[in-house]
Formats: C-alpha cells, sequence, structure tokens
C-alpha cells in the first residue's frame, strides 16, 4: 500500500477471504493467497503476460474462474520502479472499467 500511495490515496477493504487495494476510490489490486494481483485489461494484460504473470483463478461453482487481476510480476516485487510501472498500468485499467460502467 505503501508504494500505491505514489499514485494516489489508497485503502482497503476485506472481501472474499482476501483484501481489495483501492487507489483514488477504484480496485487497483487484490491481495489472496499472500500475493498481490494487479488489474488488467485487453491494454495491459499483454505487459503482464510478457513479465510471465498469471491471473488471479478460483474455483467458482465447480469450475475455474478467472478474474481480470494478474499477479505481481517478478521483476516488480523489488523493483519500486519497476512496481510502479505496473501500478500505473493497473490504475489506468481500473480507471477504465469505472468508466466503462457508468456509460451502461
Amino acid at each position: 500500500m505503501d508504494l500505491l500511495s505514489d499514485l494516489g490515496e489508497v485503502s482497503a477493504r476485506s472481501m472474499f477471504g482476501g483484501t481489495g487495494i483501492y487507489c483514488d476510490g477504484v480496485m487497483v489490486a487484490l491481495e489472496a493467497f499472500d500475493e498481490i494481483y494487479l488489474k488488467t485489461d485487453d491494454r495491459t494484460k499483454g505487459d503482464f503476460e510478457a513479465a510471465g504473470s498469471e491471473p488471479f483463478v478460483y474455483e467458482g461453482k465447480g469450475q475455474p474462474v478467472t478474474m481480470s487481476y494478474y499477479r505481481v510480476p517478478d521483476t516488480a516485487v523489488d523493483d519500486r520502479h519497476e512496481f510502479l510501472r505496473f501500478a500505473a498500468l493497473a490504475l489506468s485499467a481500473a480507471r477504465r472499467a469505472r468508466a466503462g460502467k457508468r456509460r451502461r
């Protein structure tokens, strides 16, 4: 959360056995099973995949459900600038998702 504070006002809420992490009122990350997953969309998912990241998947009603959150890439775990680069991608994806919901 300290690293994300470089991007805006950060807060957290418990949810579904994990924690939702918000920046400026939009959910940018999910903490679950001792991992941090960052929000992605069609524009940013490729950046995460290219860095070797994998999506958050959970078992839902007998079948796996893949969410639009990808694990923080290994290259960004110990590198503040790399983490902030991926966090900024997550924030932009979260903002686009919120804007898309408003239009409906």
